[in-house]
């Protein structure tokens, strides 16, 4: 017969044995899961030695590229010209450099033998730039290195404007002149990182004319036909309270043959000595008796085939402006040419001083013929030297144009931060 009483209800005793056995087994689950964190009493010894391999098969397998990026990643000062990339162990396969606001891309080159990666142009100040380099090993297994940082702000840096620039031939009386855009305190740091040396072994000074303006000469005119060579090494150096320079670079120019013009107020005319030999006496009409033309040694600082002369921009009100003067070379800053004049009879030159301070060949409107305007400028070089006696005007100023051989070698050494 069936007994169909119900079973008897669990004890408190098995019910307690069920529970502690679900709770081993949440446990262990948890255990399982924590184990890639780190926990290293989760899979006991066996669990230890398979990560110890794993880490170890992983190394055994990385790539023996080792990437260096120059500038460090989040730098807020990044140099504008040291930016690189450069690999040990293997070669660079690419390399991309684009700014971060608009993703322009930085044009740059990998060296031949893959160690390294240059761009090719200097970068902008106060820009934000992301780099992502690539390389191989022998093997062929890769490595990256990525990298984002700002460069120098225009603010927190300095940079010269210099003459003259590399690759050209000047006058013997070319200095080299660099003017600053911020006021430089720290004269001597910056002075002694730009070097000014001379294939005539001629002993090379700067002199500061102010805070924003060096300038570098020999005792003499540089001897010609010699090669100059001007280092800017200014990257990384402290041009005062909280401005850095920014440039790197080597420039490289040549002297030409000697041409001295020596331009007599007495007898208006011009004497043009070339390697010592005169080759021309030129009738000119210098500086008339109320405005006269500075005395003293000029260097030629532009050339212009044809420009646009306006007293008032010189303190002349509304006296002349004349808008197509012919083969105009600056002698100044403030605004004494020597230049080609249509408009004067030519019964002045050689006779009378009628300019307001420049100096005037014959030439003709529009600049075309054979005239000592064009001659003189045909062959003239910027650097040449422009001489002014006689006048009774007083000299020019040593810093009013490139005119500092009208300072005496002691007076320009008294002004090197060396």
């Amino acid at each position: 017969m069936p007994d169909n009483t119900a079973p008897p209800a669990p004890s408190r005793t098995r019910r307690l044995r069920r529970g502690l056995a679900a709770a081993s087994l949440l446990a262990a689950g948890a255990l399982a899961l924590s184990a890639c964190g780190g926990d290293a009493s989760a899979g006991g010894k066996d669990g230890k030695d398979q990560a110890a391999g794993a880490d170890a098969a992983a190394a055994k397998d990385a790539s023996e590229a080792k990437i260096s990026v120059t500038s460090k990643d989040g730098a807020t000062n990044a140099s504008i010209n040291e930016t690189g990339v450069k690999v040990s162990g293997g070669k660079l396969t690419d390399v991309k450099l684009v700014q971060a606001d608009n993703g322009a891309e930085v044009k740059g080159s990998i060296a031949d033998d893959g160690s390294s990666w240059k761009p090719a142009k200097q970068l902008e100040r106060g820009t934000k730039y992301k780099l992502v380099a690539n390389a191989k090993d022998g093997k062929g297994r890769p490595a990256t290195e990525n990298r984002t940082f700002t460069t120098v702000s225009s603010k927190n840096s300095f940079i010269g404007s210099y003459t003259p620039d590399g690759g050209r031939t000047v006058g013997v009386g070319m200095p080299v002149s660099f003017t600053f855009d911020k006021v430089i305190t720290n004269k001597k740091d910056v002075q002694s990182h730009i070097t000014v040396t001379s294939s005539s072994g001629q002993k090379v000074v700067g002199h500061w004319f102010g805070s924003q303006r060096l300038d570098f000469r020999p005792e003499e005119y540089w001897k010609a036909g010699s090669k100059v060579t001007l280092k800017i090494d200014l990257d990384g150096v402290k041009g005062g309270q909280g401005i850095t320079g920014v440039q790197s670079k080597t420039v490289n120019f040549t002297i030409g043959r000697s041409q001295v013009s020596t331009v007599d107020m007495k007898t208006q005319t011009m004497t043009v000595v070339r390697d010592g030999k005169t080759v021309k006496t030129i009738p000119i009409s210098g500086g008339s008796p109320k405005n006269p033309t500075y005395n003293g040694q000029m260097v030629i600082s532009e050339k212009f085939t044809q420009t646009r002369m306006d007293g008032s921009t010189v303190g002349f009100g509304g006296e002349y402006d004349i808008k197509d003067v012919p083969h105009a070379m600056r002698l100044s800053s403030s605004g004494t040419f020597i230049h080609g004049n249509y408009w004067g009879s030519p019964s002045i030159f050689g006779r009378a001083g009628t300019s307001h301070g420049c100096v005037g060949l014959q030439d003709n409107k529009g600049g075309g013929g054979d005239t000592p305007g064009k001659w003189f400028f045909e062959n003239s070089l910027i650097g040449d030297v422009v001489v002014v006696k006689n006048s009774p005007d007083r000299t020019v100023k040593p810093d009013n144009g490139l005119n500092g051989w009208n300072m005496s070698w002691s007076e320009w050494q008294a002004g090197s931060a060396g």
